[in-house]
């Protein structure tokens, strides 16, 4: 039996690590990935808000999105999701900017080339969490499995809408502009005196 006290230390320490992991998956972003690292970082925050805002407008007679220990479990999972598309999109630019390509050509086909990895892995995710959404539905007491499934769920989905979207239209702002010029900003760092 937990008690209340108890229940809320490990929800108030599970919020605690889910900011802890955001502002860790920023700093890499950032630190590796360089300008199209603080592009993913904005559309991350921006993501967290959506997602936030989403959770607390939910229509709580319709399905309860309550951020429990398992609710903030699919939340932080759906945010990995989120920084992995954009891993993939920004390796495909890399590639891109290694052939020569101007950065709006790159910014192009990096979103083209990786838009058929990101659906299948976010379609595969969706297929996995309507099952425990399913499974949990038709056992007694498993609100946490369904919670967990929710709220992946709707991460999944607001993180394809902010990957595809928003980092792209923020990634265009740079087109045309003296940054656009500078593709070292644009590459990955390697360590070795890569500026």
């Amino acid at each position: 039996t937990l008690s209340p006290i108890l229940g809320s230390t490990f929800v108030s320490k599970s919020v605690m690590a889910g900011l802890i992991g955001l502002l860790l998956v920023t700093l890499f972003m950032m630190i590796y990935y360089r300008l199209p690292g603080v592009v993913a970082s904005g559309a991350l925050i921006f993501y967290v808000v959506v997602i936030l805002a989403i959770f607390k407008g939910f229509n709580p007679a319709l399905t309860p999105v309550t951020l429990t220990l398992a609710g903030i479990g699919g939340f932080v999972v759906s945010i990995g999701m989120a920084v992995d598309a954009n891993v993939l999109i920004f390796e495909r630019m890399k590639e891109e900017l290694r052939l020569g390509r101007t950065l709006a050509a790159a910014i192009d086909a990096g979103f083209s080339r990786a838009w058929p990895a990101i659906r299948d892995s976010n379609v595969t995710t969706f297929i996995a969490t309507g099952i425990l959404y399913w499974l949990g539905s038709s056992v007694i007491a498993s609100a946490p499995v369904m919670g967990f499934a929710l709220t992946l769920t709707i991460g999944v989905a607001i993180s394809m809408f902010t990957a595809i979207t928003v980092t792209r239209t923020m990634l265009r702002t740079f087109i045309g502009t003296g940054l656009a010029k500078k593709t070292s900003l644009f590459s990955v760092y390697s360590g070795k005196g890569n500026d």
